[in-house]
């Protein structure tokens, strides 16, 4: 009798083939093991709710900041009553940043981080060849470039957010330190200002873009050379995967600070408490997480590794433009967001106010206190 187990993850190269590739590899290396996954878009991955997929799924791409609630509710197996105290210290030995430890919440291992990613710098050097320009390193000189014309980055809610924690953590201020403000009325201020005048000089299509979209026009498009932050793909530096190849780098330095810290994300690969057959999906999942399988199966097929091991690998780098090389040193320093229970209703909400102000301007100080309103609630519960 056949075990079949079924998966949800995102509907990109990076998110579904790799997921593809290892359950196809594991089901020939276990007869009788089937494995289907299936993919939602990357705003339904934001999105939708946890608790509903785990009904419907064995296996679970998730986004970190789902771990408080997932533990809270008891939706996703904890992995450290199952895997082995030895293959768990090596995943936390050889995390990439923070990875590993954005899935733990108070001792709750809710997934194995399978992906890791953060907001990185990226162009095309041809168009910068071209205009006899350089890549900016600072802040001042991305100001320049994008009062050119040749500057884009993704505007969407998520990562207009995402971006406001940057500004603010990179100058000095973590936001969440405080349990009724996000960040101070000085910082936050500043942060809002700062990410107003860029955008004031780039491509007001945008906002209307996620990471991929940006990446999707800056590899056909000949009017956009640089993007100083967005979730990083490895996919558009590897050779023949889009028209035009990108660069992938670290952050600009801002002011007397060093490089812009970034807000980490990627991804992890989770187990629903539903699932019929958990020893066989816990086999599933230690494979897919194992050093070997993220240097070979996973990344050749295009996934972005979560294990250090593969980040640092020199055949893998040189398949990828040494993405991994150069943009490592972005994730070592990233910034961890808050997974309490109700962070996610705080999240789904916040990225329009500040993305309202960068497009149209008005009153910061009122934007700053209906965030921190919006904050103050979603430490009260989930309410998802």
């Amino acid at each position: 009798m056949s075990i079949v187990l079924k998966g949800i993850t995102w509907n990109h190269s990076r998110g579904y083939v790799p997921m593809v590739a290892t359950a196809q590899r594991f089901a020939e290396m276990n007869p009788g093991v089937e494995i289907q996954w299936e993919k939602r878009s990357l705003q339904q991955f934001a999105d939708a709710p946890i608790q509903q997929l785990a009904k419907q799924y064995d296996l679970l791409v998730i986004d970190h900041p789902w771990a408080g609630f997932a533990a809270d509710k008891n939706i996703l197996v904890p992995l450290e009553q199952q895997l082995p105290a030895e293959y768990l210290l090596d995943q936390a030995r050889h995390s990439v940043g923070r990875s590993h430890e954005s899935y733990n919440f108070d001792g709750y291992q809710t997934a194995l981080a399978i992906d890791a990613a953060t907001p990185v710098a990226s162009y095309r050097a041809d168009i910068l060849a071209r205009e006899g320009l350089r890549v900016p390193e600072t802040w001042e000189e991305l100001i320049e470039l994008a009062k050119l014309g040749f500057v884009v980055f993704p505007g969407i809610p998520i990562d207009s957010l995402m971006n406001f924690y940057m500004m603010c953590s990179s100058q000095g201020e973590d936001p969440f330190l405080q349990e009724d403000q996000v960040v101070s009325k000085e910082m936050g201020l500043q942060a809002l200002e700062q990410l107003k005048e860029l955008v004031g000089y780039c491509h007001p299509e945008m906002f209307g873009w996620n990471p991929i979209q940006v990446y999707e026009a800056m590899t056909v498009r000949d009017d956009i050379a640089y993007c100083p932050f967005a979730y990083g793909y490895s996919n558009y530096s590897r050779y023949g995967y889009s028209e035009y190849g990108l660069t992938f780098s670290d952050m600009v330095r801002i002011g007397s600070n060093e490089k812009l810290r970034t807000t980490l994300g990627g991804t992890g690969l989770a187990i629903s408490v539903e699932c019929k057959h958990l020893d066989m999906a816990l086999q599933y999942v230690a494979y897919t997480a194992d050093p070997q399988s993220q240097k070979t199966v996973y990344v050749e097929n295009g996934g972005q590794p979560g294990h250090r091991s593969a980040w640092t690998d020199s055949e893998v780098n040189r398949r990828c433009g040494h993405y991994f090389n150069n943009t490592l040193p972005a994730l070592d320093r990233s910034f961890l967001r808050p997974r309490y229970s109700g962070y996610l209703n705080f999240q789904d909400h916040a990225g329009d106010f500040v993305r309202n102000y960068m497009m149209h301007g008005g009153n910061a100080v009122e934007v700053l206190e209906r965030m921190n309103g919006l904050y103050r609630e979603s430490r009260k519960g989930d309410a998802l």
